[in-house]
């Protein structure tokens, strides 16, 4: 009878996160939905997918923001993945400690860190006027590194480092252990920093805007137009495609294993 009053009270524990679910997930995810399928009469209507697709600035801010999210997601891996393999080195001695240095310029304000980046790649001689694409690159990759250096390091300190012992020990060259043992293994965490990353570079517009002084624009910027001008049916229609994005990104990589099955799968 106990266990049975405890089962139901802990049911109750999952009601504020519900209705936070409700209220902030799922209510604004079906009104976003309902505009961007509909015209505004409120009729269903692809109208606003054909004026989007129709128009070659918004084909061409689509096609900008995928190559740069792209471009920033492959920056970070390659910058993220050495630096988080230096840090989860338990024989150079870094501690917890080292880690929290590259997370603690995320504690300072988002803007106030673009501009500080800004003036000093000015002070470097490259202005966003002149190379917007360079300055905005330079503040993405900054601002994004982060958010990839610490899932492939949680990967890492968690690594099985014997299965790198005996790969070596069965002849393979540190290139091939690296490809078909290290790799395997950080996976999951190369995934969880790409999909990190990737998102929330396409919808970022403060960067480019600051950056590269609004010579760049990100389908970031064409949301918030949107909705600054009270076109709420374009503006969720472009949300929607992002969300679509996101969900093609997910479906892609739904079948990485697990770090368990990682560590365990490799042979």
């Amino acid at each position: 009878m106990l266990k049975s009053n405890l089962r139901f009270q802990r049911k109750f524990l999952a009601i504020p996160y519900a209705v936070f679910m409700l209220l902030f997930v799922v209510a604004p995810m079906v009104l976003i939905i309902g505009y961007a399928v509909t015209n505004g009469s409120g009729v269903p209507s692809t109208e606003n997918l054909k004026l989007f697709f129709s128009d070659r600035n918004n084909v061409d801010t689509l096609t900008v923001s995928l190559l740069i999210g792209l471009g920033n997601t492959a920056l970070c891996l390659l910058i993220g993945y050495p630096t988080a393999m230096l840090l989860a080195k338990k024989e150079l001695g870094f501690t917890m400690a080292t880690v929290l240095l590259f997370i603690m310029p995320m504690w300072i304000n988002f803007v106030l860190r673009t501009a500080a980046t800004r003036d000093l790649i000015y002070w470097m001689g490259l202005r966003g006027g002149e190379h917007p694409y360079a300055a905005t690159m330079v503040g993405m990759v900054y601002n994004y590194l982060p958010f990839t250096i610490l899932p492939l390091y949680t990967t890492m300190i968690k690594m099985d480092k014997s299965l790198v012992e005996a790969s070596y020990d069965l002849g393979a060259r540190p290139a091939q252990t690296f490809v078909r043992t290290v790799i395997p293994m950080t996976m999951p965490g190369i995934v969880s920093a790409a999909m990190m990353v990737f998102m929330p570079t396409m919808s970022s517009y403060v960067i480019s805007d600051v950056m590269g002084e609004r010579k760049i624009s990100l389908i970031g910027n064409s949301i918030q137009l949107y909705f600054d001008q009270g076109l709420w049916h374009m503006g969720s229609l472009v949300a929607l495609i992002m969300l679509v994005i996101i969900l093609v990104g997910s479906f892609f990589t739904r079948n990485v294993e697990t770090e368990d099955d990682a560590r365990g799968g490799l042979w």
